[in-house]
């Protein structure tokens, strides 16, 4: 008897200390809670700190319509703006609003030429280190197999799952996934109050938003649905990397705490890191990482940021006919200023409806990438250093308010004496946005005044110039570091000097 009482004691503080280890791993596997205290604790991952560029497609229903300044908001003018110009364009193209609406477009949209190889083999060429799409615009198409709703890529329209496509192919390449959502501001895109639209008929709620009174707060049903669609996207294909659109600042605190506890629990299982982007005050600071819009910081700066910009030169973001794009220098550009001022750089692309990337567009994001095969030592796996860059081209301000950006200028042109700093090791790289010359004078390195970086002539190793990695002659000079330049380019923007310190910055 008295075994059998022993035996049974030893089975129950077995179990004991079992029920004791699992709930200690159940906590270690989630360690965020639905509260912005635990989740400020979050942290950018490496990740992105050494990747720096990566690539976002806007592509959906909009892109069949091809039309106006922002294709992404041309339904909604068409909907919301009787004497616009896009309805003027709908009526004349289409008919009357009335007689055919948003959802006659779903069958239009075919995708028939997509091919997620294809996009993700461009996108490793590029450079870019993480890639995804929209998953879901303003216009409530969902762009993978949802349980929430009928109207979504896999049962209609192209009838595939492009997210899940896509997720396959990005990440068989060894790059991180992202995906990008806008479905909040679907509760206000379309008119769903206005009984003369069909985007007030139930039978198309799921593509238009539940009706509801002009000017009402999101209810309970769209904010679960809200939640349930992000949710269901983690689960099935495990983003590293979620952007939220400016609409994030309609959903309540409750909500987002409970998303993002989820993601980063959901990541923190898996042992793998991510992260979230906002803009404007729509994340408390630290909870994720700051998004600017079309925007860049004009000074170096002592927090994490990330601008989500666009290829083509008008704001399309999708595909419209007689899109321009910006030039392979103003990319370029670009790309190293942000990395200088301690950001990072999400590029968008807009494909046609059938699912190609436009010509152009190939060629800037191939030219990307061949000036990464160069020069990417001076962006990948850097940091910031002291000092950002010197110059006489300046960036304006950014704008104050809830959502801060809009500050990119298409028609800045950088000078050869306009130079960024980034370091890595004992490697500081000093890029020239444009060629300077037979010699350039880094100003920013005299050994004088507040503008010295800390840099004596006895700490320099070697200068070079990536690409032509022949050691080239210098002089610390009163005004700054003279050096010369190699008699041929080797490449044709942005040209990276490598001075090389004896000991690591």
């Amino acid at each position: 008897m008295k075994k059998k009482n022993v035996f049974v004691l030893f089975v129950l503080l077995l179990m004991l200390q079992l029920a004791i280890v699992a709930t200690a791993q159940k906590k270690a596997q989630a360690p965020y809670k639905p509260s912005w205290n635990s989740l400020k604790n979050h942290s950018t991952p490496q990740w992105l700190k050494d990747g720096k560029f990566g690539i976002y497609t806007h592509w959906g229903l909009y892109s069949v319509l091809a039309h106006g300044g922002n294709a992404t908001w041309v339904a909604n003018s068409v909907y919301m703006k009787p004497n616009s110009e896009a309805r003027k364009w709908w009526v004349k193209t289409y008919g009357p609003l009335e007689n055919f609406g948003y959802q006659d477009i779903v069958p239009m949209f075919k995708a028939e030429k997509f091919n997620a190889d294809d996009w993700a083999d461009l996108f490793q060429k590029s450079g870019a280190r993480f890639a995804g799409p929209v998953a879901e615009h303003h216009d409530g198409f969902a762009m993978w197999d949802t349980k929430w709703d009928e109207y979504n890529a896999a049962k209609m329209g192209p009838k595939r799952d492009i997210v899940g496509e896509l997720a396959t192919a990005i990440k068989k390449r060894g790059m991180k996934f992202v995906t990008a959502f806008h479905h909040a501001e679907n509760w206000f895109y379309f008119p769903t109050w206005d009984s003369t639209l069909d985007c007030s008929n139930p039978k198309y709620s799921g593509l238009y938003g539940p009706i509801h009174q002009r000017g009402a707060n999101p209810d309970k049903a769209f904010l679960d649905q809200w939640k349930g669609k992000i949710v269901e996207v983690i689960d099935k294909y495990d983003p590293d990397f979620i952007w939220f659109d400016f609409g994030l600042r309609l959903v309540t605190d409750s909500y987002k705490q409970e998303v993002l506890a989820y993601f980063y629990n959901h990541a923190a299982a898996e042992n793998k890191e991510v992260v979230v982007t906002y803009k404007g005050h729509d994340l408390p600071p630290g909870a994720g990482l700051l998004d600017l819009e079309l925007g860049q910081e004009a000074e170096l700066t002592y927090y994490e940021w990330i601008t989500d910009s666009s290829i083509d030169s008008i704001g399309a973001w999708g595909y419209v006919n007689g899109i321009g794009y910006k030039s392979l220098d103003n990319l370029i550009d670009n790309l190293v200023d942000r990395v200088s001022k301690n950001g990072y750089l999400l590029l968008n692309v807009g494909p046609k409806a059938d699912g190609t990337i436009p010509e152009v567009a190939r060629e800037l994001l191939l030219g990307m990438g061949n000036w990464l095969k160069i020069n990417g030592e001076a962006i990948y796996g850097t940091t910031a250093w002291e000092v950002a860059g010197e110059g006489p081209t300046k960036i304006a301000q950014l704008g104050a308010g809830s959502v801060r950006g809009f500050n990119e200028k298409n028609s800045l042109k950088y000078t050869g004496q306009d130079i960024r700093f980034t370091v890595n090791g004992n490697n500081l790289y000093a890029t020239a946005l444009a060629w300077p010359g037979e010699k350039v004078l880094i100003k920013s390195l005299a050994p004088k005044g507040d503008t010295w970086a800390g840099l004596y002539p006895s700490e320099i190793a070697s200068v070079t110039m990536l690409g032509d990695n022949k050691e080239l002659k210098w002089e610390m000079t009163l005004d700054g570091l003279s050096i010369e330049t190699p008699k041929t380019k080797p490449c044709e923007h942005a040209y990276v000097f490598r001075i090389v310190r004896r000991k690591p910055f």
